[in-house]
């Protein structure tokens, strides 16, 4: 079973996790932000996690790290959750990157704010 998709275009990537997010996950997404970082300077990311059900401690920690490393490669994270505890969770990213870090309940609003004149 596919835990995560991702999909990269236009110094957007976008990825939705299904199930559990575990570290082989964000390892995989790390290399695809990293790759389109290299080739097309600082990206917006769309993280859907409506269809998370949890995630493992390594992940939040590797999260912290990759944040730290790259707080200077993301325009705007826009997650897209209808949970309150993913939400506090994104709040408490925005510490550790120079981005504009917005919850979403619904996928339309968070195109349109990735999408906005200089985003």
């Amino acid at each position: 079973m596919i835990m995560i998709t991702t999909q990269h275009q236009d110094h957007l990537v976008e990825f939705a996790v299904f199930g559990e997010f575990t570290l082989a996950d964000f390892k995989e997404l790390e290399e695809l932000v990293l790759y389109e970082i290299k080739f097309s300077g600082p990206v917006n990311l769309l993280v859907d996690l409506r269809e998370m059900a949890d995630f493992t401690l390594d992940v939040a920690w590797e999260e912290i790290r990759f944040s730290k490393l790259h707080a200077g490669d993301f325009k705007r994270i826009a997650v897209v959750t209808d949970s309150q505890w993913v939400a506090w969770s994104a709040w408490l990213s925005q510490l550790f990157v120079n981005a504009d870090v917005t919850v979403f309940d619904n996928e339309p609003e968070a195109r349109g704010w990735l999408a906005e004149v200089g985003a």
